[in-house]
């Protein structure tokens, strides 16, 4: 006779909590105002998140994607072009390439960071290469030191795509401000996240910075006049407003995920799944994923016994059919990690009880 849990343990809770005075107040002062698209909120914000991350600049548009393919656009980059990134992430890294009009090539991840390997990112590269787009998976930072010497010695362009690493630093500096560009994502999901879509460039280059709010913006140099071809990607003020209250908070809800991460490395030993190491005291756990080679197992028993769980991610980019045009290599470590991969529930207002009943019931499993 199967048993219903006393409870579920959410995946993930998106309503408001410490942060609902600061949240609502932030609502009604732009309601009040009455400024919806490009005002004072989008301006404030972007000097904040780009002081929070380390570079002078920070160009706020629609979406994370947006925000990786304005970056490349802003570059120069585009048909004919390279770019090398990571094919474990959400297909949005990759498919932010095909919208600058480039060629996403994939190289390998290391198995151990899971994030993109630097010995794959010199196989990779050939006369089209013009950029490395290495992505801070799950809040852990790539290994940007070796990244960026790669780089330096091909001429190479750096995006970071740090969608899921707010705050996260790699050997002590911010990711975001390692290469040429960083791309955040404020997906309501997100470290810091809004209550709709968003995202952001930043970069310490003025002339890129200002490319950046051209294209998002239509491409305009002034109202109605059009220099060049851009889109419609400009964060509302609404959820500048709201990124603003979340912002100061940021630092003590990142504490919170590394002690949680902590706890579950501690409660976890000897479970039969395998945690990735953290190789960076940076790291932001954005998600906390373990493998386990009976993972639809173990999934299904930690839903009976009350645990919500995901999985990030089911399918490589390489291996999505909106990407076979391009004719991508195949990545076999990738491959394995997303047949493992299962992410456990991790966000701040998670108590310590509940990681405690989540390593319990993974531990049950077996």
């Amino acid at each position: 006779m199967s048993v219903t849990p006393a409870r579920t343990i959410r995946f993930n809770l998106l309503t408001p909590g410490e942060d609902a005075t600061r949240v609502d107040a932030a609502i009604h002062r732009v309601i009040e105002r009455g400024w919806f698209v490009l005002g004072p909120e989008v301006e404030a914000f972007e000097r904040e998140f780009a002081a929070a991350i380390g570079t002078e600049l920070a160009v706020a548009v629609g979406t994370g994607t947006d925000a990786l393919a304005l970056a490349l656009r802003a570059l120069d980059i585009g048909p004919g072009d390279e770019v090398i990134t990571a094919p474990l992430s959400a297909a949005f890294s990759g498919l932010a390439i095909l919208m600058a009009g480039a060629r996403p090539v994939f190289a390998d991840i290391d198995p151990a960071r899971l994030t993109i390997d630097p010995r794959a990112i010199e196989a990779a590269i050939t006369p089209r290469t013009r950029a490395l787009m290495p992505v801070h998976l799950y809040g852990q930072p790539a290994d940007m030191s070796r990244i960026v010497d790669i780089a330096e010695r091909h001429g190479l362009h750096v995006v970071e795509d740090a969608c899921q690493a707010h705050l996260a630093t790699c050997e002590g500096r911010p990711v975001g401000s390692l290469g040429t560009a960083g791309a955040f994502s404020f997906y309501p999901t997100k470290n810091l996240g809004a209550m709709g879509d968003g995202g952001a460039v930043v970069t310490s280059d003025r002339a890129l910075a200002e490319r950046v709010k051209r294209l998002r913006n239509g491409g305009q140099t002034a109202r109605y006049h059009h220099a060049e071809a851009g889109v419609n990607s400009r964060l509302d003020e609404m959820q500048a407003a709201i990124l603003r209250a979340r912002l100061p908070l940021l630092t003590r809800w990142t504490d919170r995920r590394r002690t949680l991460a902590s706890r579950y490395r501690r409660e976890l030993a000897g479970a039969a799944v395998t945690i990735p190491p953290e190789e960076d005291a940076g790291h932001v756990y954005h998600l906390f994923p373990v493998l386990s080679e009976r993972r639809e197992a173990l999934q299904a028993h930690l839903s009976k016994s009350g645990v919500e769980t995901l999985i990030h991610y089911p399918v490589p980019i390489p291996r999505q059919p909106a990407l076979a045009s391009t004719g991508p290599a195949m990545c076999p470590i990738a491959d394995q990690v997303c047949r493992l991969v299962l992410s456990l529930p991790l966000y701040p207002s998670l108590t310590d009880a509940d990681v405690s009943a989540v390593a319990e019931a993974v531990r049950a499993f077996g």
